[in-house]
Order: structure tokens, then sequence, then C-alpha cells
């Protein structure tokens, strides 16, 4: 799929770029920051069951809502990854954003709204659920996670996308089927990597039950009162069984929730227009006790709550909803 809106007419603009997008992921609704004078392109290309595009538009906002999810549609994941400027994303309780150096993943069946203010540029992977599912378990506890692209596993996995792009006209489907197996690998790889995911290589009983845990966990941050017997209630263990499922992850239930916490309280406060204040943040995120927090920030990140936005304020606004 080739589209650049340089063939529709003023008047045509978003409503050709709605279908085009539409066509290439799913469907949603589309707000322009000014419509008759949109521009954007898009590529897209097979590879198998994945899909990969890269996009550049002009600022805009993405929605899918509940309208959206009832026609039928496959469960799919797209890992967003930017170019050009920064992109914002809220889904349930996620609200991050995600720029050069990093990537993004979202979730399909769940509404959400994603934008850029300002004329943008990204690669998309399209990922079938499934795909994921078998190399990282559950994904959809880690939807609305940006992931670290500058080094390691996830700089290789955005090489890789970037530098394929240019060579997919050359290549037959087989290649390109393989291709695509190749580049959901590198990206479970890359969330594998990651400190804030757990990762087991216990039987499916157990892993079921950690992902079930986490997932758990991460929708109930802001409960000041969580505790581990909660959470194995929650998840029909007992409290013993959680533990040591933490413990083959070489961490204590307590000491991962309050990483959770602590990494959601580091995101806010690097959101330069965020009002509220640094009590208030800690608070939001399961702090009852302001100098613990500050204590245990400053292990973790090596510099204060304050030196945190202080720093964020140095760099780009915060884009619009």
């Amino acid at each position: 799929m080739i589209f650049s809106t340089v063939s529709s007419a003023p008047l045509d603009r978003g409503r050709d770029w709605r279908e085009t997008i539409s066509n290439a992921y799913f469907p949603l609704d589309i707000s322009y920051t000014d419509e008759p004078k949109f521009s954007g392109e898009l590529e897209a290309r097979s590879l198998g069951p994945v899909s990969l595009s890269r996009l550049e538009c002009d600022g805009l906002i993405y929605r899918r809502s509940k309208r959206h999810l009832v026609a039928p549609h496959g469960s799919d994941f797209l890992i967003t990854i930017p170019d050009r400027g920064e992109v914002g994303f809220v889904q349930e309780k996620c609200d991050t954003r995600c720029g050069p150096g990093g990537f993004l993943l979202e979730r399909s069946d769940v509404p959400y709204d994603f934008w850029h203010r300002d004329r943008t540029s990204m690669w998309v992977v399209k990922a079938p659920n499934a795909s994921l599912r078998a190399r990282v378990g559950p994904p959809e506890r880690l939807a609305g996670m940006t992931f670290d692209a500058t080094r390691g596993v996830g700089a290789c996995f955005v090489d890789m996308v970037r530098s394929i792009g240019p060579r997919l006209d050359e290549m037959d489907p087989r290649a390109l089927d393989t291709l695509g197996q190749q580049i959901v690998d590198l990206v479970c790889l890359a969330i594998h990597a990651d400190d804030r995911v757990l990762d087991t290589h216990l039987s499916s009983v157990r892993a079921a039950h950690l992902y079930r845990a986490e997932q758990y966990i991460r929708s109930k941050l802001d409960w000041p009162e969580l505790m581990p017997q909660q959470i194995a209630d929650a998840c029909g263990i007992s409290l013993r069984y959680l533990q040591q499922l933490f413990t083959d992850n070489d961490r204590s239930v307590c000491d991962w929730i309050r990483e959770q916490r602590l990494i959601r309280c580091e995101e806010e406060l690097r959101k330069p227009s965020s009002r509220l204040s640094i009590s208030e943040i800690a608070y939001r995120w399961g702090f009852a006790d302001q100098s613990q927090f500050s204590k245990h920030y400053r292990k973790r990140f090596g510099r204060t709550p304050s030196d945190t936005r202080m720093q964020s304020r140095d760099g780009p606004p915060r884009l619009p909803r």
C-alpha cells in the first residue's frame, strides 16, 4: 500500500487519510490540526502475518473508541517507532509519551487516543496478539509501555526495521515472511530485556500465574493499600505460592511493586506541563509516605524528584490531548 495526500483534493484529504489508515491498521476516528492543509504519506508492506509501514504526516489525533470494537477484527498490537517528533498515547490507565530512541506497544482491542502535535514520521509494526503471546506471555499486560531503543536488543530491533524498509521490494514472499518472524522475535527479546517485565522459565501453569499477578499489580499501582495477600487472593493462589513466583525472579513482591511505582512517578515527573506537585504524584502512584518516596526515588534514579522535574522543564513541551 502506497498513499499520499498529494493526490487528494484539500477537502478530501482528511477522509482519504482516515480510509487509508483504517485499511492499513483498523478503523479509527481522526481529528486534524488543520484538515484542509493536512498532508501525509504512508507505505505499508505485508511480511506474512506481520505488516511493516512507514508514515509521515502533520499533527492529528487518532481515536479508537468502543464502537470501533464492535466490528469483527483480530486482536493485534502496534509497535510504534518514532523517527522524528514525539507521540502521545493514552489507553486505560497508561498515559505516556514516546520519541526517537524508544518504541511503544499499543493494543487494538481496547479504546485509546494516539496523537502528535507537529509533523512526525514513524515506523509501525502490526503483529497478531498470538505471535507476541507465544513469546512473551499475555501481551495485554504490556500495553501502553514504552521501551528503550538506544541500546542492546531494543536498538537492534529498531535498526533492523529501518534497514530492511528500503529493501522490501527486492524480496520474495518467503523472505518477507521470514523477516516478519524475525522482527517479532527481536521486539520480544527487547521486551524480555526490560527490567520492568517479569520473565520466567517456569512451567506454563506457574508462568500464567506470574503474568496474571503482574497484570493485576500494574492495574492497581495507585492503591496505597495494595498488599501481597490481596494480589494472591485476586489471582486465586496462596500468598506463599505468589512469593515463590517472585523469588524465582530474584525479587520480592513488595520490591517489584515499589519499582513499578517509582517508574510511573518518574514518567509523570518528566511531563513538562504536569500541574501535580511531587507529593501529589507520589500519592497518585501509591506512596503514602513522602520521605520514603524521596529516599527510594533517589536510590533508584540517582537524583531527587525535584531534579527530574527541573530537567524535564528544559525539554520539549507536552503534547495536547
